[in-house]
């Protein structure tokens, strides 16, 4: 009878691990962090859209980063969640696995993949430098017209170290969120703000009173300008990895395109 007892109690512990492990790892969702405050790529709105995907603690997500994550999610059978997390705290985020992958205008960089594994870029932009409209800067085409000038970039991005590639600049303590900066350009705290063009080109969209400067070739910024979205550290030769690569790759260099025009031209006033 002892016995007896014994093997139906294994036989009860066999099946409840079976069941707890089919739950555990019969995925549903594909979690994304982004700021939603970074537009065109992303950022928070009231009204949900065409695009818009719910933000838990309310509005909605949309922009050029929730399209191609939407893309993803569908390929991926999966239905899209969107977190919204500060800049800083992406990366911490997704190595907690509180997400599945940061979609966020985040550039590949030697510190980042120490973190995260990327996948191939999925935008590709121009760094160019906001200014004020009014401003004699407005007619730039140099670094070396920025010399003396103050200058801000975003906390935590290479748009940030970069500004030290300008001779004899005054490098403004770094923002948090673009719409920060460009407070700060508008009252005339800083004279310029670095910026990848979609998020300059709604900038200005929004802003009449801003201006784009476009650097003549091989006299502006050395940097990379790519995008890549970013999935957790160890992750690349695993199989969930190859699908979302697969996903991206599905999305032809027309479609993304179209896409970020679509999200410059639909980005609320307010960002």
């Amino acid at each position: 009878m002892k016995r007896l007892f014994a093997v139906v109690l294994i036989l009860c512990f066999v099946l409840a691990g079976c069941g707890n492990g089919n739950t555990n790892t019969e995925k549903t969702t594909f979690v994304v962090g982004m700021e939603c405050d970074y537009a065109p790529f992303n950022w928070t709105t009231l009204e949900q859209g065409e695009h818009g995907v719910a933000i838990s603690g309310g509005g909605y997500a949309d922009g050029y980063d929730v399209v191609i994550a939407q893309e993803i999610a569908d390929a991926l059978g999966l239905e899209l969640v969107i977190k919204k997390i500060a800049w800083e705290g992406l990366q911490p985020a997704l190595q907690s696995n509180e997400i599945d992958a940061i979609i966020a205008g985040m550039t590949a960089d030697e510190t980042r993949e120490k973190n995260g594994d990327f996948t191939t870029p999925y935008y590709d932009s121009e760094m160019v430098m906001i200014v004020r409209k009014d401003d004699a800067l407005a007619q730039a085409t140099t670094l070396v017209d920025f010399s003396g000038k103050t200058v801000v970039g975003q906390i935590s991005t290479n748009y940030d170290t970069i500004i030290e590639q300008i001779p004899g600049v005054n490098h403004h303590t770094p923002l948090k969120t673009y719409p920060l900066m460009i407070y700060a350009l508008q009252s005339k705290e800083v004279d310029g703000i670095t910026a990848e063009l979609p998020v300059a080109l709604g900038a200005v969209q929004a802003n009449s009173d801003l201006a784009i400067v476009h650097f003549e070739e091989g006299y502006g910024f050395d940097i990379d300008t790519t995008v890549s979205i970013c999935l957790k550290e160890g992750s690349r030769d695993g199989e969930f990895f190859k699908q979302v690569q697969a996903a991206l790759d599905a999305i032809d260099a027309d479609t993304r395109l179209t896409y970020m025009l679509e999200a410059t031209n639909r980005q609320p006033a307010n960002n």
